[in-house]
């Protein structure tokens, strides 16, 4: 598509580029933005709730937790809830869940933009694919109903499993 035929398009993923870039984020929040960029609307805002929701399990010791987010990180499909999880793994989970929680945010808004311009009729800038390839093609976290938390899990480092 020449450039000329994207002029009066709506880019939605403009938000995402700009706090990707936004020295004021920190630099695990200008990561996560960045990995979403590209991603389809929906998939891209429910495969994140679906990410923090089993942090947020595994750290309050919701039966099964362990298992979700396992499964979650090796399956054969979706590499961008990995890439997601691994830009957090070991800051803490204070900061994990918080900043999952921003780009859960920004990610909503973006449906509810993308929703209004579709009802309108509105034209949108096309989104790039961000994964060449259907599939992860490298190694995978192994699904476990058990893990070792280390410190990073507990608001108290002293505290581990």
């Amino acid at each position: 598509m020449k450039p000329s035929n994207l002029v009066g398009r709506f880019d939605l993923d403009l938000v995402l580029r700009d706090a990707s870039l936004d020295p004021h984020n920190r630099a695990t929040r200008r990561m996560l933005a960045a990995a979403a960029i590209g991603t389809e609307i929906n998939d891209g805002y429910y495969a994140a709730v679906e990410l923090r929701e089993a942090v947020q399990w595994v750290h309050e010791g919701e039966p099964g937790a362990k298992l979700k987010l396992s499964m979650i990180l090796g399956n054969r499909c979706d590499d961008y809830q990995r890439c997601l999880y691994f830009i957090l793994a070991g800051r803490g989970i204070v900061q994990m869940l918080d900043d999952l929680m921003w780009l859960e945010e920004l990610l909503e808004a973006r449906g509810r933009v993308a929703g209004k311009l579709f009802k309108r009729r509105a034209p949108v800038m096309p989104q790039v694919r961000p994964y060449v390839a259907s599939e992860p093609d490298g190694p995978l976290v192994a699904v476990t109903r058990d893990f070792a938390q280390g410190p990073s899990w507990y608001l108290d480092p002293e505290l581990t499993d």
